[in-house]
């Protein structure tokens, strides 16, 4: 009885929380996660060196890797690198990794940025009506005033004191 009620609450003390379930159907509580997550994003800061260092792909891959992964390396357990990332449960976070993993060797074999630069592009414009129940993915019109804005811009006839909301009015319709 002594044993049971002083030693038992203060070994539980000691232990870390443990995770129970994620709540994702199909998604289970990977038990050592941060080790995971530390493996993962050191091998993705190695693969996507075998990407040019110029290209924006391999820039925001090493920066968000290079964030994720000194949070794992500061944070000891799974709550509380979950709540500094912001970005999910650790379990998502391996997941995420693991597809930027196949990502990188996927850019790869496609090369996007071996296209030349002398490289021209065939566009091919359709005029065919839409059927209504595919969505158009074709912005609007821009409104008139950005119009008028652009005209003052490159006619250098903005005023740097223009309000946000105030309309430019192109010189041709001021009255004087």
């Amino acid at each position: 009885m002594f044993l049971r009620r002083f030693a038992r609450p203060s070994s539980l003390m000691m232990m870390a929380k443990v995770k129970e379930t994620t709540g994702i159907v199909g998604l289970e509580v990977v038990p050592n996660a941060r080790e995971v997550l530390i493996d993962l994003y050191n091998k993705t800061l190695t693969e996507i060196q075998r990407v040019p260092e110029d290209e924006g792909y391999r820039k925001a891959v090493e920066s968000f890797t290079r964030h994720r992964l000194s949070v794992c390396e500061q944070e000891e357990d799974w709550e509380s690198i979950e709540k500094k990332l912001g970005c999910g449960q650790v379990e998502e976070l391996i997941e995420e990794a693991r597809d930027e993993l196949k990502l990188i060797d996927k850019m790869i074999e496609w090369d996007p940025w071996g296209v030349p630069d002398d490289y021209e592009c065939e566009v091919v414009e359709n005029d065919a009506p839409v059927p209504k129940h595919v969505p158009l993915h074709r912005p609007g019109p821009l409104p008139e005033e950005f119009y008028k804005t652009l005209e003052a811009v490159m006619g250098g006839k903005l005023d740097g004191a223009l309000k946000k909301d105030e309309p430019v009015i192109p010189a041709t319709s001021q009255s004087t």
